[in-house]
């Protein structure tokens, strides 16, 4: 089966605009736009169960506390818990000096009238009306011609205008949408706009909004940024307009619509924190704003702390964010590719906490977001030697020498294969020891040692079982390794040795790493041991090691030649 042919099915929806001159694709984004957060209104109404006073209040709470001016907080004439909750926030107090609550109503008269009962007492508000006058909607849906379209608006624009000149004590801000914006005639948009704007007596001291939604996505973004460019341009009143946009996602672009559009004049931009919405939902702010963060240019809202609002926004909606969701998805800061994590690794090592933040695939600190770097690098079977390495610094402060880095990301790799799950830094702390220090017990094991000095030397008795057999060895050196390599007299050579320190205080241990080669083979293993005292931990990654090599076939328990004390 094969989709049908789109030419006799669909055809484009929305108006070309004739701008040869237009000015945004030159220009760039340097400040924030107001935000309208519209959670608590279409993002309600896009849920499997609209919130309850409680969900809505705990949500209306951390928008504040991120930084919204404007918050759309319900439909007060078309829902009592609208209505109620619109009332609980201004009889209690819950609005900042700063906050303009926001609530839409249809352009009908009696729902106005509700609104305005709603907000009775309120400090700031905006009260947001609309109607559409696309085609689509006046021929199929309300059933009148462009001039009825019209007067639906100018007749709501002067009842709100009515019914707010009753309540002088609040400070009003009139919004008017022309629902479905995108998909309407340019010239019949801006002649209701004027309309309206006219009646609310625009100007420089008394803002009008004039949001100009993408209610239905119809457009590539290109398009739409010229429709708002095109608005801007040839509106009246325009310095008494703040141009708003609100735009849904059903192509996908409503992220690059919303910022053509700040470009191409827009003031100000309505949406979801993570994009909730009908269908495809609203533009998602939180990517919007930190996009503009990670260039350079303060968005006015607080993100520092992305985990509570990811966790309060799951709580008060029930939908999951995405793993994958920009900058608040669990795995948007992690890495799986061995080339990925290697680069990382390289670009930590560079990065100074001061400098402009420069990074292989991270266009963003994660601490910024009040995340750690824990899980930016994380390992499966894509991953390389590059996120082993890593995970092992990073959690424990182990930084394995490079030959060891390549032999052991083949262990793990083994181990993913086998398993087809990620692996944990823990588990490959576990791994590692397993295979590097567990296995001193194996064929040699050290059971006691003494260490003393001798003329500048340094002597050990060391007393080694053998295939089950006890043997106390003697060794002198000019150090404790060089006295334990005597002490066992096998036809070894150290190729490196290394001391890390694992933890910190009292709770620290020591960490040695040998890498041993058998005479006139060329062939190595690497050991390890993990002690309190550093010298246990050297014989025990010595011991590891000469295992490791009987292992290997490359030695033989019979390959100890010198003497019992």
């Amino acid at each position: 089966m094969m989709l049908a042919d789109p030419s006799k099915k669909y055809r484009r929806m929305y108006q070309r605009v004739d701008l040869p001159d237009r000015q945004w694709p030159n220009k760039e984004i340097t400040q924030a736009p107001i935000w309208m957060s519209t959670d608590l209104r279409d993002g309600n109404q896009a849920i499997f169960e609209p919130m309850d006073m409680e969900q809505k209040f705990k949500m209306f709470q951390m928008l504040v506390k991120i930084g919204f001016k404007h918050i759309e907080i319900g439909f007060p004439s078309a829902s009592q818990i609208d209505f109620d909750f619109t009332r609980k926030l201004i009889e209690e107090g819950h609005i900042p000096e700063d906050v303009y609550i926001e609530v839409l109503v249809q352009a009908r008269d009696h729902l106005i009238q509700r609104t305005f009962e709603a907000l009775e007492g309120a400090k700031r508000a905006i009260v947001h009306i609309y109607n559409s006058n696309s085609p689509t909607f006046r021929n199929k849906v309300l059933n009148v011609d462009i001039a009825g379209a019209k007067q639906l608006a100018i007749n709501a624009a002067e009842k709100v205008k009515e019914y707010a000149a009753k309540q002088p004590e609040t400070e009003w801000i009139f919004q008017y949408s022309p629902e479905c914006f995108s998909a309407t005639e340019l010239e019949v948009a801006k002649d209701v706009c004027d309309a309206v704007t006219e009646i609310w007596d625009a100007r420089p001291d008394n803002k009008v909004i004039l949001n100009l939604p993408a209610t239905v996505e119809v457009s590539t973004p290109n398009v739409y940024a010229d429709q708002i460019e095109w608005m801007h341009r040839n509106i009246a009143r325009r310095d008494g307009i703040l141009i708003s946009v609100h735009c849904h996602n059903d192509r996908g672009c409503g992220i690059a619509a919303s910022e053509l559009a700040i470009m191409a004049g827009a003031d100000r931009v309505e949406g979801c924190v993570f994009g909730n919405g009908e269908r495809t939902g609203n533009v998602d702010v939180a990517a919007i704003a930190l996009n503009m963060y990670t260039q350079g240019v303060a968005p006015n809202l607080d993100f520092s702390n992305i985990n509570e609002i990811i966790a309060t926004v799951e709580e008060c909606t029930g939908l999951p964010i995405h793993p994958r969701h920009p900058y608040a998805g669990d795995l948007v800061f992690t890495a799986f590719s061995g080339s990925h994590q290697d680069a990382i690794k390289k670009g930590f090592e560079h990065q100074k906490n001061e400098e402009i933040w420069d990074m292989p695939y991270l266009p963003i600190d994660p601490k910024d977001l009040g995340r750690d770097y824990d899980a930016v690098i994380r390992v499966n079977s894509q991953s390389g030697k590059g996120g082993i390495s890593y995970l092992l610094e990073s959690n424990y402060n182990v930084v394995l020498p490079r030959r060891l880095q390549i032999e052991f990301s083949q262990i793990v790799q083994q181990h993913t294969d086998a398993t087809a799950k990620e692996i944990s830094a823990t588990e490959i702390w576990t791994l590692f020891k397993d295979t590097y220090v567990a296995i001193k017990d194996k064929n040699y094991s050290a059971k006691n040692y003494k260490l003393s000095d001798e003329n500048g030397n340094q002597i050990i008795e060391l007393e080694i079982e053998i295939d089950g057999e006890t043997q106390n060895l003697r060794g002198e050196g000019n150090g404790p390794i060089s006295a334990i390599l005597n002490a066992l007299q096998l036809p070894i050579d150290v190729l490196n040795y290394e001391e890390r320190s694992i933890g910190t205080g009292a709770n620290a241990k020591a960490l040695a790493l040998v890498e041993l080669q058998v005479k006139g083979t060329g062939k190595s293993a690497f050991g390890a041991g993990v002690h309190d005292n550093i010298v246990t931990s050297s014989i025990e990654a010595i011991i590891a090691c000469t295992n490791r090599l009987i292992e290997q076939d490359l030695l033989s328990t019979t390959d100890i030649i010198s003497e019992a004390v």
